[in-house]
């Protein structure tokens, strides 16, 4: 059983200010006897010593508030091991041998110091801390080519960071499409002592959702960039915390790379206390699926998402896209005497991958004992309507409102269009697939090497939106790629209306979960059709709206958010699915980045070519940052 709070050892003062503490009390002790001598009158003689005293007070005070801070320092080596998750074997990259990896633990307010050492030998690494804002430390997101230059092989790289806000997190990849092949985990920040939440549970767990595929990221993105293009394709399982099961006798698997009786295999189980409440942390990561998440016989009542408490509701299934975060409280009050399934299933698209399997244990029954029924079928693939109630129903709890700006600065309307660019077919917003630069852009603008990235910004708007038909795929012929990127006024306050429309393919609209790095957002809006831009702000929720890192753009319609640009540094921005950020849905955004402290240099590996005229020379030389 895991309690709400264990936490891993810590690094703090605690000894230092003790010994400290003794030392100081024992020299002025000292000194105090010999000013005695000196000194006849009792009275002149304490107030003497009454500064010395105060300090003293006041330094044991600071070191106790420095010890409710702790750092909390983890080493993780990250590196391919063959592993069998959903009983077939493959490379999966590991943390310590890990995937999902360890769950980060803390309180707000600590600092954490992860030591990543990339042994993968042949590829470069990043991991982004979906969530945290990383306010002060912008170099420390962990995305490769806006904050970062890579982590090369074999090289050892330290993310240090604060974690600012109680809530529930993720960490993961952020180079390439690696994030498929294994590399995330959770990370669980606890209130400090002595705050309550606005709900009570007696043991809290975190829970990742995932999808899976048997071919290697290399494969998939191969055929992404391909003429004639191929598409990834539906993943073969979905796992819940990293275990699966795929049907070995599927035709064409190879009976040498798949073992069902594999342990690792083995459904994973949640072993709970008939009676006891359990606050379950899910997140999901998944590279393409949207999910459905239930667990038989049990409702579940949803009190917090992205680190954000919510009004609570109570739902039978939960839908959870990419990139998203819910606080569930479940109470085991069923039947005793037997198990129950836990069950993920895909939703938003026709698929043919199967339902993801958990076991909910009640304790004192065998872990391996199978529930007696059928596991739920799960929800209808296609019911948008139910999907979008959900989001609908998601507000802020009402003693954690966080005011919203009753006005915006500026509209920026992101037209989700997918398009064909010399014969590849990317996804695009409003007519530009976004790619990423050779050089980050947050060391390109710290050090004035604007020659690193284009410098036209995107348009704030598509030419023609009014007359844009979003239910007819688009011809958009005139669609280009570019890396670069909208430029914000600091502490302004910025309206993002998300449009989804029609695919290549007719009568086809995707749902997209969009991530916003550096920020959190408030959720103002969701609509079906395409957006109004005089009519659809006047429905906007402006008095609970809930406040989100990531959220969904249902298929054929749009979602508005609003956030204020005021943590300085370059943020992405960008869809969750693994392959639609690899084509190009994304932008990343600039703000008061001249605010920003020095940056590190073990974030600056990265060799950029610049002219020589920057040092007012003619020719071209290699410049290491």
């Amino acid at each position: 059983m895991e309690s709400p709070k264990q936490f891993p050892p810590a690094t703090t003062p605690t000894c230092l200010s003790l010994s400290l503490s003794l030392y100081i009390y024992i020299y002025i002790t000292h000194s105090s006897h010999r000013s005695h001598q000196l000194i006849s009158n009792p009275f002149i003689s304490k107030m003497k010593n009454l500064p010395i005293l105060c300090a003293l007070f006041l330094l044991i005070l600071s070191l106790n508030l420095i010890v409710e801070a702790r750092i909390r320092h983890y080493r993780w080596e990250v590196k391919y091991e063959f592993k069998s998750p959903d009983c077939y074997r493959k490379l999966v990259i590991t943390i310590n041998g890990r995937s999902p990896g360890p769950t980060i633990l803390a309180q707000q307010g600590d600092t954490i110091v992860v030591d990543l050492k990339n042994s993968l030998l042949t590829e470069n690494v990043a991991i982004h801390w979906h969530g945290i804002r990383q306010i002060g430390t912008p170099w420390a997101d962990g995305t490769e080519g806006v904050t970062q230059c890579p982590i090369l092989p074999g090289d050892t790289f330290r993310y240090k960071f604060v974690v600012d806000r109680a809530g529930t997190y993720l960490y993961h990849a952020h180079y390439g499409m690696q994030r498929e092949a294994g590399l995330y985990g959770s990370i669980r920040v606890a209130l400090p002592d002595g705050e309550k939440e606005p709900f009570v549970y007696d043991y809290d767990r975190s829970i990742i959702l995932n999808d899976w595929y048997h071919r290697s990221t290399y494969e998939q993105a191969a055929g992404l960039s391909s003429v004639p293009f191929v598409w990834v394709g539906d993943p073969q399982s979905l796992l819940i915390q990293g275990k699966g099961r795929f049907n070995c006798t599927t035709p064409g698997t190879a009976a040498a790379l798949c073992n069902a009786t594999n342990p690792e295999c083995s459904p994973y189980v949640f072993t709970v206390v008939p009676g006891k409440t359990y606050r379950l942390r899910i997140g999901s990561l998944t590279a393409l699926a949207a999910l459905s998440f239930e667990i038989e016989g049990h409702n579940m009542t949803v009190v917090e998402t992205d680190g954000h408490y919510v009004e609570p509701f109570v739902v039978k299934n939960l839908y959870i896209y990419s990139g998203e975060t819910y606080s569930v409280l479940v109470t085991a009050n069923q039947d005793p005497t037997r198990n129950y399934w836990a069950v993920s299933k895909m939703v938003s698209r026709n698929n043919t991958t199967p339902n993801g399997l958990g076991i909910f244990n009640y304790y004192p029954n065998h872990l391996s004992r199978s529930p007696p029924t059928v596991p739920p079928s799960g929800p209808w693939w296609d019911d948008v309507e139910a999907r979008v109630n959900q989001s609908l129903a998601i507000r802020s709890h009402p003693d954690y409102i966080h005011p919203v700006p009753q006005t915006s600065d500026r509209v920026i309307i992101l037209l989700n269009t997918q398009n064909r660019i010399n014969g590849s077919v990317k996804w695009s917003i409003n007519n530009v697939s976004f790619t990423l630069p050779h050089t980050p852009y947050l060391i390109s603008l710290k050090h004035n090497l604007l020659h690193t990235f284009e410098q036209t910004p995107p348009p704030d708007t598509i030419n023609g939106y009014e007359a844009y038909d979003i239910n007819v795929a688009p011809p958009n012929v005139n669609a280009t790629s570019s890396n670069s990127l909208y430029r914000l006024k600091f502490n302004t306050t910025v309206d993002i209306i998300l449009q989804n429309a029609n695919t290549l393919n007719d009568n086809n609209s995707e749902t997209h979960p969009w991530h916003l790095h550096g920020h959190d957002f408030w959720v103002v809006g969701y609509g079906d059709g395409k957006f109004n831009a005089s009519e659809d702000p006047k429905t906007y929720n402006l008095v609970n709206p809930i406040m989100k890192n990531t959220v969904p753009v249902h298929p054929y319609g749009w979602t508005a958010l609003r956030f204020v640009a005021d943590n300085p540094g370059v943020w992405a921005f960008h869809c969750h699915i693994e392959s639609h950020f690899y084509m190009g849905m994304g932008a990343v955004f600039e703000e008061g980045v001249e605010k920003v402290k020095k940056l590190p240099s073990s974030i600056m590996g990265c060799v950029v070519v610049i002219p020589r005229d920057f040092l007012s020379h003619r020719c071209l030389f290699l410049y290491f940052l």
